[in-house]
């Protein structure tokens, strides 16, 4: 058998090894200038995060920051019952807490609203004394702190503190059991210097609906409405915070001046009972209030508010096994958390719910309320009262402008402010005050 023998020519070129290397070198080549690309676009992703910062931070040094609801009281007496300062005395760092005095500079805060609180649980005359005393603490700060911070009770006040350097510190009062269905009690607060009430916390009273309790007038019952007159008249910002939807629709139509709300969101963006829908929101522009998106992780993200809700049905589950023994209650809860960590909120959300409230309502009615030491879980980026350069230079990055930031920062709410002190004026010079003292509800019904 004769085996034929074929010669294969080799192409020109470098030999099979050669051709290998090189191609191996351009491969290499190729990889590196990809590398140096990703490097190149980080390192002036990072220049343009670092500058954006830098901007927020002069913006906040030309207007002044007003966030709508702190909660350093309630922490100082949770801390120290009998409400002593200088237990979290506020010019030393306060690593405990989400506030002091170094931290509230560096986050570029002009005006405070303090919110005096006091739990649901307290009622009648034992939640008045105890909001004196809240309101009592805030007075007692601008003596110990002259330096920094002095009460302010009208929007000139602010706008005149702030350019002096100090940070304007004004008084909320969270829930309306605090006045224990006195119009008197509303009157004196206000000469102590609240400037506005939320009308319920957690709880209904006697003539308002909560958001997080059964619904018992269908939003406000008379006296209710009696009472945001009142305040009305008084120049006193109605928040609707906290309350229901029902509620919100009724001071809406009831009030003469605009509303805020000094720490809520977006239903919208997360069904949380706490936010606010998009019905009411596009009351907004008529009434010319403002909603002061909050930081509360749960009331921000969607997936936060469904752990959240995870974890409640696992404590009413362990309760259900363990009733009335509280130790084998947290120890499950405590196991359960151990075993499902918590999703983190981002501030980008928090954007989103500025992006969707600017949609719904329009940019003058956005403000901020990050609801600082009132919270027990916090936002990356969020977590203290130094951060909120970073979501205006979130807010930047959007191609939010210079003058839009102005005004959610503090420009919106301090226009609120000017129209509830003219409201109040008018009102005053066409009648005298209330004659109205003390209304105790015997039903809640209309």
């Amino acid at each position: 058998m004769n085996r034929a023998v074929f010669l294969v020519r080799r192409p020109p070129g470098p030999p099979p090894r050669s051709r290998y290397y090189a191609a191996m070198r351009l491969v290499l080549a190729a990889s590196l200038a990809a590398v140096c690309l990703m490097t190149f676009a980080s390192a002036e992703q990072a220049a343009r995060s670092i500058d954006l910062v830098a901007r927020a931070r002069a913006i906040h040094r030309q207007a002044p920051l007003i966030d709508g609801h702190n909660d350093y009281p309630w922490a100082l007496r949770e801390h120290d019952p009998a409400r002593d300062l200088s237990t979290l005395d506020m010019r030393q760092p306060q690593p405990a807490i989400m506030t002091d005095i170094a931290r509230l500079k560096a986050g570029g805060v002009g005006g405070q609203f303090w919110s005096v609180y006091v739990p649901v649980d307290l009622q009648g005359q034992a939640a008045v004394t105890a909001t004196l005393e809240q309101i009592d603490i805030v007075h007692r700060m601008m003596r110990k702190y002259p330096d920094t911070f002095e009460l302010a009770l009208t929007a000139d006040d602010v706008e005149r503190i702030f350019r002096q350097g100090r940070i304007a510190s004004l008084i909320g009062m969270e829930g309306g059991h605090c006045i224990d269905n006195s119009l008197a009690d509303l009157r004196m607060f206000h000469r102590l210097g609240a400037r506005y009430m939320t009308l319920t916390h957690a709880s209904n009273t006697p003539w308002a609906d909560s958001a997080t309790d059964t619904p018992k007038s269908g939003g406000l019952a008379p006296f209710g409405e009696e009472v945001v007159r009142e305040m009305n008249w008084l120049g006193m910002l109605v928040d609707l915070s906290h309350v229901s939807p029902e509620t919100m629709d009724d001071a809406l139509r009831v009030t003469q001046a605009p509303v805020i709300f000094s720490h809520s969101s977006s239903r919208a963006v997360n069904d949380h009972p706490r936010n606010v829908p998009d019905s009411v929101l596009q009351q907004l522009p008529k009434n010319g209030g403002v909603i002061m998106v909050t930081f509360v992780p749960g009331f921000i993200s969607p997936e936060v508010r469904a752990w959240s809700d995870q974890q409640t049905a696992e404590q009413d589950r362990v309760k259900a096994l363990h009733p009335g023994d509280a130790a084998a209650v947290k120890a499950g809860v405590d196991a359960w958390t151990a075993a499902h960590p918590a999703p983190h909120a981002s501030v980008s959300q928090v954007a989103d719910h500025i992006d969707h409230i600017r949609q719904v309502a329009g940019i003058d009615h956005i403000g901020l309320g990050g609801d600082f030491d009132g919270i027990t879980q916090v936002i990356p980026g969020l977590d203290n009262v130094s951060t909120y350069p970073n979501l205006t230079a979130e807010l930047l990055r959007r191609g939010y402008s210079d003058g839009d930031v102005k005004k959610i920062i503090g420009g919106n709410i301090l226009r609120v402010m000017r129209e509830v002190e003219k409201v109040s004026k008018r009102l005053q010079s066409e009648r005298g005050p209330s004659t109205a003292v003390f209304h105790a509800p015997t039903s809640a019904s209309r």
